[in-house]
């Protein structure tokens, strides 16, 4: 096995060249030094150029590093992602048309790949199905530029798939924890598995190369069968980076890796906005006993430090994209990463589990909503942000319950006297009478059988028949002052009760 430096990786790059990459959020298992040294390359010598890079949990700090290594001009022509939020750069060359970017689910991209390295004609599924990514709307395509069609409709047995079309694979590029002399790699000190061993794989059995970055290497034999996540066989040179940490500025830590677990959980609180609290509380009421459950980030994570979710922390299953399962999962600058995890899996097993219908409900924010209950978390502003895992598991869960302000961020509100008040309407009306950009396709939900709830602090929404239908609202609010006069359409009333009263307990006064 070839023990290289990243410069040397770096040069092996050529024009052209279609790389998938290892890694998610804020440089969790991110090859970084090989992102780093490859973007200097290009700086001195303006190669390699064009490239057509791959992530499918997107990778980032909001700044430079990440996938921001490659937004120098003519250094990318194209990108498949399924998130750009922590990549503003391209994000900016996107809405520049100055490359070809596709958006595609998250779970979508990983199992792609995986039916690249072995040989299959693509991925055949129904997730994606009436979202922007369907060929009907769009096939994923976020700039004009873009020349290939990447998704098509099929026909099979009287239902609609999509099939999701093979590319070859030049390079993989990924992270590991340790590496044996003979190529071997362990993961056992990262945070996350994700679909390492797959893009390996899928680079190897394209023709192409796979190089690793691992914090240390060791002697052949050194390293125990089972802690292999990806035989040497599949990779063709490794990186020593004894400086490596297990995410942007967190060095190694055993209780991110699993290899401990914490003497006692951090206490975790409520969100403190009175707002966010009445969501949080109202949509935990939707747990139940033995399910297996997904919490979004944003709003949604409120229903994590909610009592109801405590009362029912033994008696519910919770999981997350990246594979952790019942764990305590970590936000901000470590999102995707736990601490006392009962089990971790690959990302690209918890996607198959995810999108097979193993979800009874899932918890999800919406930035926008219209009358016929489809919702936009994609587009925000003009802006392409992308689904994430949004698409995956929203298509693919039993239950779903849509979380979010009425009327966005700046609404501010206070509880006195046994009565919601609203003090501060948001100035972004999120209940529209049509989204441009279907991230969940209303009409699909309903003839899946999905239940769908949509919470906001002040009312409740089911999906009806027909569309949105209010079905309660909050002790105090006047559904036509408080709540239909802040929506862009008509919305039906079938307001049989208020939101349940106990949820405001102990709220005290005003929104902070």
């Amino acid at each position: 096995m070839q023990i290289c430096s990243a410069r040397e990786i770096a040069a092996f790059v050529q024009d052209g060249d279609t790389i998938v990459i290892g890694g998610c959020g804020w440089g969790l298992a991110t090859p970084e030094a090989l992102l780093e040294a490859i973007e200097q390359r290009f700086l001195s010598t303006g190669h390699p150029k064009n490239l057509f890079i791959i992530n499918s949990l997107s990778i980032g700090d909001g700044d430079k590093r990440g996938l921001n290594r490659f937004a120098h001009k003519g250094m990318l022509r194209g990108i498949i992602s399924s998130h750009f939020a922590l990549t503003p750069s391209l994000q900016k060359l996107i809405s520049q048309d100055k490359l070809e970017a596709y958006c595609l689910p998250a779970g979508v991209i990983q199992q792609l790949i995986r039916e690249i390295g072995a040989g299959r004609p693509g991925l055949l599924t129904r997730t994606g199905l009436g979202t922007f990514v369907d060929p009907r709307h769009g096939g994923g395509k976020c700039s004009k530029s873009c020349k290939h069609d990447l998704v098509e409709l099929l026909h099979l047995h009287g239902q609609e798939y999509l099939r999701y079309r093979p590319f070859k694979i030049d390079l993989a590029l990924i992270c590991g924890s340790a590496a044996d002399t003979k190529g071997n790699l362990s993961l056992d000190e990262e945070a996350v598995t994700l679909d390492c061993l797959s893009l390996a794989m899928a680079a190897h059995n394209s023709g192409g190369h796979c190089f690793a970055q691992v914090r240390n290497i060791v002697e052949s034999g050194s390293l125990p069968a089972r802690s292999v996540a990806i035989p040497g066989v599949f990779l063709d040179a490794l990186v020593e980076t004894p400086g490596q940490t297990i995410a942007y500025d967190t060095p190694y830590s055993p209780a991110l890796s699993g290899d401990i677990k914490p003497s006692h959980r951090r206490i975790q609180n409520e969100p403190n906005e009175i707002a966010r609290k009445v969501i949080a509380r109202r949509a935990a009421e939707e747990l139940i006993e033995n399910a297996a459950v997904n919490i979004g980030f944003g709003v949604p994570a409120g229903v994590r430090f909610t009592e109801q979710r405590k009362k029912l922390a033994e008696q519910i299953w919770l999981s997350c994209e990246h594979g952790h399962h019942n764990g305590q999962f970590l936000g901000d600058t470590l999102y995707g990463a736990a601490q006392g995890s009962e089990a971790l899996l690959s990302s690209l097993d918890q996607f198959d589990f995810y999108n097979g219908g193993g979800l009874d409900i899932a918890f999800l924010g919406m930035s926008e909503v219209d009358r016929h209950g489809n919702v936009n978390l994609s587009k925000i502003g003009g802006k392409i942000v992308g689904p994430g895992s949004f698409i995956d598991i929203s298509q693919n869960a039993r239950k779903l319950v849509f979380c979010g302000l009425l009327t966005g961020v700046d609404t501010r509100v206070e509880y006195r006297k046994d009565k919601l008040k609203i003090t501060r309407n948001g100035t972004h009306t999120k209940f529209v009478e049509q989204i441009d950009h279907v991230t969940f396709n209303a009409i699909n939900a309903r003839n899946n059988g999905q239940e769908v709830l949509y919470v906001t602090e002040r009312a409740v929404f089911q999906l009806g028949p027909n569309g949105l239908v209010l079905t309660e609202v909050a002790p105090g609010i006047k559904p036509k002052r408080d709540v239909l006069a802040h929506m862009g359409f008509a919305c039906k009333v079938d307001v049989q009760r208020k939101m349940p009263e106990h949820i405001f307990n102990a709220l005290g006064g005003a929104n902070n």
